[in-house]
C-alpha cells in the first residue's frame, strides 16, 4: 500500500511529508475461514489497510524503524494475528545524489 506521511529525521519532512511504501506479511489461523467463507471467521484487509494508513498520516516519528514498529505492534492487538512482518519504504529519500529508496524489514509476533 501507499501513503502520506510525515516521519523523517530532517525537519522539513515532518512539515512537507512524503510517499511511504508498506507491504505486510501476516501469521493467522485461517482453517475456520477456510472452511466458513465467513468474513467474521478471518481478517478483515480494509481494517487492515486503515489501520496501516491512519498510522502512516498521523504518525511524526524521526526514524523509519519507529513508524515501522508502531504498525506491527498495532497489528499484533487483533486477536487473529500472531505474526507481522513489516516492510516500510521511502521511494524518495531526501538525500542529495541519491537515486534509490531506503527500506526498513521488521517481524514482531505477538507475545
Amino acid at each position: 500500500m501507499r501513503s502520506y506521511g510525515y516521519t523523517g529525521y530532517l525537519p522539513e519532512e515532518q512539515v512537507l511529508g512524503q510517499w511511504f511504501e508498506v507491504d505486510l506479511t501476516l501469521w493467522l489461523d485461517l482453517r475456520q475461514a477456510g472452511k466458513s467463507d465467513a468474513i467474521a471467521d478471518t481478517l478483515d484487509y480494509r481494517d487492515t489497510i486503515n489501520t496501516v494508513e491512519t498510522i502512516i498520516k498521523t504518525s511524526k516519528f524521526a526514524l523509519l524503524e519507529r513508524l515501522a514498529t508502531e504498525i506491527a505492534d498495532h497489528l499484533l492487538q487483533k486477536p487473529l494475528i500472531k505474526k507481522a512482518r513489516v516492510q516500510l519504504t521511502k521511494p524518495t529519500p531526501p538525500i542529495p545524489d541519491f537515486r534509490g529508496k531506503i527500506q526498513i524489514d521488521i517481524t514482531r509476533e505477538a507475545v
